[in-house]
């Protein structure tokens, strides 16, 4: 019903009544000026305001003694009047324009300009991580808001992520493509062709294994005369995301483990398959600095999410970036840690909820995070057993360690529903955004 969904844009959020309301009193200026310029002359539309320029002309008899005081008094007004249609015309016209009507069918454009006026009025969160655990809750926080940052770790050096950054000296760009598109505004073919690797005796060793969104932004930076950010702001347009996402440094770093026994691994994936416990991670160089949208993204924030990712390779070597720290301190936002859900083999074999939180907190000076999400629910058994037969088990929900080391868990089933073992992003999400509440 075509005037059902044109009514949707009055409701609260869509942003468009304010520029409409300007059109009446602009037809009320030209109304009133197109009179004056009549001296008071009958004209059928203009009846009514005749009848005011007669009043005035009682009260102010010098009024409209001449022409020029008509002039004077009508073609301003006139002029004002047609200047204000218009700037609400264009202004109520312009809310439809580019990105809030791409890609939606003829049927569904208003829903989805109110959608999109109404997300633009959520809460600004910042997240930080890394891997398929930071794009798994993007999906679900871009349905409350589009106000968000992910500040995402540029560590992965292996697969077509390492080829890019050792061929093309540019930041590895897998886990960044991940979150673009788990934030594009309708995930459709053109995010399964950014997800698309090419695989296969056909593929050629030039191009094996590379995802074509990482060839993406490795090209848009080529153009972009080396700009790494440009480039990911550019391909962030292509999938019209609610949001930004940027590397926690343009800096080419690269991280290495102090293991227990007392050696040293380089490269993240390196250490996740040395199957060896790890006391601390470096990130080389050492004083590698976020970007300045990074840190003003933190502080502008009003929750900051750390997590869910590998723990080591994905999340603490962002808070060693120079800046971040920082900014975690100074910010007024909620500042809150997603726990794992399983254990990550050669990482985080045997740890409960409280280690993951004791293992961030020997890497930074102060406090980053003052509330814990936990996952208390059990999967089903026999996907329980598959994932154990992996060397992964389930994070014990260890809450009162977690309160002992001065933070506040937040328990709940954030497991989802299927044949994998991690967070449901509509869970998670959900229960971020409360926080707000």
């Amino acid at each position: 019903m075509p005037l059902v969904s044109a009514l949707r844009l009055l409701v609260p959020g869509a942003r468009v009544k304010r520029w409409l309301a300007l059109i009446l009193p602009g037809l009320i200026c030209l109304w009133v000026g197109l009179a004056f310029l009549r001296r008071g002359e009958p004209l059928d539309i203009l009846k009514p305001a005749v009848a005011l320029v007669r009043w005035a002309d009682a009260r102010w008899p010098a009024l409209l003694d001449s022409d020029w005081g008509s002039v004077a008094l009508g073609l301003p007004l006139a002029l004002g009047g047609m200047a204000l249609i218009g700037y609400g015309l264009w202004r109520a016209t312009s809310s439809f324009a580019g990105r809030d009507l791409a890609p939606h069918s003829v049927r569904t454009w208003v829903g989805a300009v109110v959608r999109s006026r109404q997300l633009s009025q959520g809460p600004r969160v910042a997240v930080i991580g890394g891997g398929t655990g930071l794009s798994t809750m993007l999906r679900g926080l871009k349905q409350h808001t589009s106000n968000i940052v992910a500040i995402v770790t540029v560590t992965d050096d292996g697969g077509s992520s390492g080829k890019l950054q050792r061929q093309l000296n540019i930041p590895p760009p897998g886990d960044i493509r991940n979150c673009i598109v788990a934030l594009a505004d309708e995930e459709s073919v053109m995010t399964e062709l950014l997800q698309f690797r090419f695989r296969g005796p056909g593929a050629g060793e030039g191009l094996r294994d590379h995802a074509v969104g990482n060839l993406l932004i490795a090209a848009l930076a080529a153009i972009s005369g080396g700009d790494f950010q440009d480039a990911v702001r550019k391909a962030g347009r292509v999938l019209n995301i609610r949001g930004e996402v940027f590397p926690s440094t343009t800096e080419r770093v690269t991280i290495s483990a102090e293991m227990e026994d007392g050696s040293v691994i380089e490269g993240e994936t390196a250490i996740a398959h040395a199957h060896k416990r790890i006391r601390r991670i470096h990130l080389s160089p050492g004083d590698a600095g976020a970007p300045p949208e990074v840190t003003e993204a933190i502080k502008l924030a009003d929750i900051v999410v750390i997590g869910p990712g590998s723990v080591f390779t994905s999340i603490i070597p962002n808070l060693l970036v120079r800046g971040i720290p920082e900014a975690l301190a100074a910010t007024r936002a909620r500042k809150v840690y997603v726990c794992n859900v399983m254990t990550q083999p050669g990482e985080t074999d045997g740890f409960s909820a409280s280690d993951h939180v004791k293992a961030i907190a020997a890497h930074v000076p102060r406090p980053v995070f003052d509330r814990v999400i936990v996952n208390t629910d059990v999967p089903p058994p026999e996907l329980v057993e598959k994932y154990r037969q992996t060397g992964s088990v389930l994070v014990e929900p260890d809450m009162d360690r977690i309160r002992a080391l001065g933070y506040r868990p937040m328990p709940g089933s954030f497991v989802s529903g299927t044949d994998l073992v991690r967070h449901d992003p509509t869970k998670l999400a959900t229960a971020i955004i409360r926080m707000l509440s």
